[in-house]
């Protein structure tokens, strides 16, 4: 992400953001194969590597990360948060198969990051960030990139944000010892959720949720993973 020039570094050029963004796609493309077993996923669906391909992540890091920004790795934004690592973003957002015309809710806005991919996809994202400043600065960000079909308010994310429910999609991007009763209810039938599930500090396993047309629910494991700890008010 950054060159030399007489011993000093300098900014990366367009050029060389845009080779080390379709470096970083390549990466998640293979990955994506390697995992297929336990993801079930051996592509990503166009529209998905469209938006990856089109949101610019250097936009949602710290300064001080910029060269890394590009690199498949999680990465910290504050606060004890981080934003994801991209791979992760990927397939999280694939699982849940967004339409056009859909309504997803984002619990932990973080950067802003996920929920950009998410815009790229779906009707409508409402994201809930417990983090003021994390908050704030995501909704300049998402403004200054030209993201119109967010929302995000700050509060408890493991209340959710009923005044839109229900939606068709959920996706949390911190780990819950258990996923939130609230979450739950304001999942419409026929819809998908995600949440790593586990320890607030050490690994956790990434479930794919299901409701059916009757409101039951089914489960499957998908990835261990390591996310920070979900912040509630209690």
């Amino acid at each position: 992400m950054t060159a030399r020039s007489e011993g000093k570094e300098v900014s990366a050029t367009f050029e060389e953001r845009e080779e080390d963004r379709r470096a970083l796609l390549k990466k998640i493309v293979k990955e994506v194969e390697t995992t297929s077993a336990q993801t079930g996923r051996k592509t990503l669906a166009p529209r998905l590597l469209a938006a990856l391909a089109k949101v610019r992540r250097e936009a949602f890091v710290r300064e001080s990360e910029a060269a890394l920004a590009y690199v498949d790795t999680a990465l910290p934004i504050g606060h004890g948060q981080t934003i994801s690592q991209p791979f992760i973003v990927a397939i999280m957002t694939e699982l849940l198969d967004l339409g056009p015309d859909e309504a997803v809710l984002e619990i932990g806005t973080g950067s802003g990051y996920q929920a950009a991919v998410l815009a790229e996809l779906a009707r409508k994202v409402y994201s809930v960030e417990i983090v003021p400043a994390l908050a704030e600065r995501a909704q300049i960000t998402l403004a200054a990139e030209g993201y119109h079909n967010i929302e995000i308010r700050c509060g408890d994310g493991g209340t959710g944000w009923p005044e839109h429910a229900p939606y068709d999609a959920v996706i949390v991007t911190a780990a819950t010892p258990e996923i939130p009763r609230a979450l739950i209810h304001q999942l419409k039938p026929n819809g998908r959720m995600i949440v790593p599930i586990g320890p607030r500090y050490g690994m956790q396993q990434l479930l794919l949720v299901r409701k059916d047309a009757a409101g039951n629910l089914t489960q499957r494991g998908i990835l261990s993973v390591v996310f920070v700890p979900l912040r509630t008010a209690v």
